[in-house]
């Protein structure tokens, strides 16, 4: 709303326009003089129309987006991700400003169209740009490129230095959900036979991930005193995680909803006792050279896991023994898979795998939950006998 201030017969409209980069309120000034012989009412009622039609003059200018994309980016970075953003989002951010700032990061905030981000974006899915596999980027990763771009967007918007997103209008590539691969029954009762020849460490990671489908990094933050033995639950309080920048870091788990407590069958707790049995020997045998940590699985000398090491181990093991390697993600699905296709509902299972709602279960595993429906209605007719005779 514009002010007004009078001085000396003639009228002095203010109005504001946002804020700059550094944060300095920008504003505009017009001055009118009312013209000889108006009156009182007459000069009020001109006055609100000139204060109107000022505004409206105004709300074409810059609001103060007049920095490059790329500066204001890295005040971005500073003001905002480093303060509320994950630390491995923060560093999958710092990835993607390479290539946005080599595209856009010279252009003017202010001047920035959509037309320019949808350039970028189709840009992204040419041949060559990956170069490792010669082909466009997947449209999941050009998700990403388009909410780190409307994140800075957005940030500007909100300290009122540009008035509208220009991401709002891109359209992105059409993402294929394809269904998750992952073991079978047999498969998955011939790799935990396997498994009781290998070391209790590796053993107690993977039988956590198969009957708790806990990520990796949720397994590798595990602590003792996130077991309690005498019911059997599992408490998931942090993550372990790592980036190029920190090494090996500990934070908060990926969701609010991660938080949470699932309880183990007896077997595995089996298996977790003897870990920490076999755990404390080599407590004792290191002597000072053990890092007191309280981690479950740990290097060497006491000190958090490497993420890599598990999955490299678990590509060792599958070589050695004949097994289909999936990755470690994929005992997450078989966990999933099983508690879908046992008749748990969506919103039980969504609780257990640590999901931030059910949508986003019903939405990763949705081929699996409808050949499940598709089993119970199979289930209704095998036990009823429908036998309708047609009329005459």
């Amino acid at each position: 709303m514009p002010t007004i201030t009078q001085r000396n017969g003639t009228y002095k409209i203010t109005v504001s326009c946002g804020y700059d980069s550094n944060g300095k309120q920008i504003r505009q000034h017009k001055t009118w003089k009312p013209a000889p012989g108006m009156t009182k009412k007459q000069i009020e009622k001109e006055l609100q129309r000139q204060a109107v039609l000022f505004e409206e003059e105004c709300d074409g200018l810059s609001l103060g987006g007049n920095i490059k994309f790329a500066d204001f980016a890295e005040q971005w970075f500073t003001e905002y991700a480093e303060k509320r953003l994950k630390a491995r989002t923060i560093a999958r951010s710092r990835q993607l400003s390479v290539r946005t700032y080599e595209a856009i990061g010279h252009l003017r905030m202010d001047k920035i169209t959509t037309r320019h981000i949808q350039k970028f974006i189709n840009n992204l899915s040419e041949n060559g740009i990956n170069q490792k596999t010669g082909k466009g980027l997947a449209p999941k990763t050009i998700l990403h490129y388009r909410c780190f771009i409307s994140g800075i967007f957005e940030y500007a918007v909100r300290m009122k230095m540009i008035r509208d997103n220009p991401c709002r209008g891109v359209i992105l590539p059409q993402i294929e959900h394809k269904e998750h691969d992952c073991y079978t029954l047999e498969e998955m009762q011939h790799f935990l036979d396997l498994l009781q020849n290998e070391p209790l460490k590796y053993q107690a990671f993977f039988v956590l991930a198969v009957y708790g489908g806990f990520r990796r990094g949720e397994l590798l933050g595990l602590e003792w005193k996130d077991i309690d033995f005498e019911t059997g639950v599992v408490n998931i309080r942090r993550t372990s995680l790592y980036t190029k920048e920190k090494g090996i870091f500990t934070d908060t788990p990926k969701t609010k909803g991660s938080m949470r407590s699932v309880k183990m069958p007896p077997e595995v707790i089996s298996i977790l006792k003897r870990h920490r049995s076999d755990q404390s020997k080599e407590i004792f045998k290191l002597g000072d050279q053990w890092h007191y940590t309280d981690r479950l699985f740990t290097a060497w000398n006491g000190e958090p896991m490497n993420p890599n090491n598990p999955y490299d181990w678990l590509e060792l093991f599958c070589k050695r023994t004949g097994m289909r390697f999936l990755g470690i993600h994929s005992f997450r699905h078989f966990n999933a898979s099983v508690l879908i296709t046992s008749g748990i509902d969506a919103r039980t299972v969504s609780a257990s795998l640590g999901h931030s709602n059910t949508s986003t279960t019903l939405n990763i595993y949705a081929h699996t939950f409808a050949e499940a429906q598709a089993k119970a209605s199979e289930a209704i007719s095998s036990a009823l006998n429908m036998t309708f005779q047609k009329k005459a």
